[in-house]
């Protein structure tokens, strides 16, 4: 019982980050819907908690980091961006 439980959480947070993750602007939903279903899953606890912390951030910062425009001036981020695309250029 308590492992339909936790699976039925997990999908409560999975519908819950690709609600967050349809942006508004095209170049970022294909960054993110992909992402999330494909390989969030892989993260670490910790790698999920910056990746959460990613999608609350404004898509103009957004846009401006995967474009590379302007680099992120929080580390974990940019590592979850840096991850991200390496993820999309494969």
């Amino acid at each position: 019982m308590e492992m339909i439980r936790q699976s039925e959480e997990q999908l409560v947070d999975k519908r819950r980050l690709r609600w967050a993750c349809r942006r508004g602007m095209l170049e970022l939903d294909v960054l993110f819907m992909p992402f999330v279903e494909e390989a969030y899953d892989e993260l670490s606890d910790a790698q999920k908690a910056v990746f959460r912390r990613l999608i609350t951030c404004d898509d103009p910062d957004l846009f401006a980091w995967f474009m590379g425009h302007q680099r992120c001036p929080d580390a974990e981020l940019a590592e979850m961006v840096a991850l991200m695309l390496k993820r999309v250029k494969v």
